[in-house]
């Protein structure tokens, strides 16, 4: 899960494996893959940056099999 923050400033966890788009336009639009829309605080560099680590944090223990072998 990633926290974002709404334009209203109540903060929130989001399955990023559910965005299916972010789009600046200028305020920053979430779409899911159910076509649900979130308007954040967030750029979608700092959404970006966040899935990155998310990935890293979940990919981290089979990378760390497969060094191992």
């Amino acid at each position: 899960m990633i926290f974002l923050t709404r334009t209203n400033g109540i903060k929130f966890y989001i399955n990023p494996e559910l965005i299916q788009l972010v789009e600046a336009t200028p305020d920053t639009v979430i779409t899911l893959v159910n076509n649900k829309k979130f308007l954040v605080k967030d750029t979608p560099q700092e959404i970006a940056e966040r899935f990155i680590e998310y990935r890293r944090k979940t990919l981290a223990p089979f990378s760390a099999q497969i060094s191992d072998q």
